[in-house]
């Protein structure tokens, strides 16, 4: 069996193990294939042999050039994939994101938010968008801070061609799990404040190759893996 078939197979055993060990139903967390610096090829071995539906991408450019040419090898019926944009998004790159991508995780201020919104093109579904929060509070990391999620939240709800789903958030690497699992408990109790004051979302963006266990424990709905499943990436 390829490897990355071998690799998805066992990612999503895991998911599966670690969801039923937390409590939550097996539809509750799906898989996100973060298919960056990656060649088509490997989305498509994943795709095609492996039924993987949602990609995420981190850089604009690369991700819709990965688009077309995956696009031309999937064979007439096959069900569309989903592509998620999940790197730190600039301004003069709104316009490319809007117009391709199906997602994006990483709204962490209104400007960027109002500007996908008048890009996105009337005849596609809103971009479903989730608002990126520093659960860490490093000054290195993007996301608005915890207390600015609620005004920037209800923001986004106002505007036009975008769907707030929920929340995205990476916190500071730990190797141990208790100490991840706090972060993700913080951003669990943000969603719960959130949806309490009438927000209507379903979305917890959380949870990497090495935090996965962590995140699931604490609501994750939607965990990016990237390395575990095509393995370690040859560049940034």
């Amino acid at each position: 069996m390829n490897v990355i078939l071998k690799n998805l197979q066992a990612v999503r055993a895991s998911i599966a193990q670690i969801t039923k060990a937390a409590g939550r139903a097996p539809e509750a967390v799906r898989l996100l294939a973060v298919s960056k610096t990656r060649p088509a090829e490997d989305v498509l071995t994943a795709a095609l042999e492996g039924g993987q539906r949602e990609f995420g991408e981190n850089y604009a450019q690369e991700g819709v050039e990965k688009m077309e040419a995956v696009a031309r090898h999937l064979p007439p019926g096959h069900p569309p994939l989903v592509w998620h944009f999940i790197g730190p998004l600039q301004a003069n790159k709104t316009r490319i994101v809007a117009e391709h991508f199906d997602w994006l995780h990483s709204v962490e201020r209104l400007k960027i938010a109002a500007r996908l919104s008048a890009q996105r093109p009337a005849h596609l579904p809103p971009l479903q968008v989730c608002v990126q929060v520093n659960v860490s509070g490093e000054a290195s990391k993007s996301g608005c801070a915890p207390e600015e999620a609620l005004e920037l939240c209800r923001a986004v709800v106002a505007l036009p061609r975008l769907g707030l789903r929920g929340l995205m958030a990476i916190p500071a690497p730990e190797a141990d799990f208790l100490a991840q699992r706090k972060p993700f408990a913080r951003l669990r109790a943000l969603m719960e404040t959130l949806r309490g004051a009438g927000l209507a979302l379903d979305t917890v963006s959380a949870g990497m190759s090495h935090d996965l266990a962590a995140a699931i424990h604490e609501g994750a709905t939607l965990v990016r893996v990237g390395t575990a499943i095509f393995g370690e990436r040859t560049n940034a």
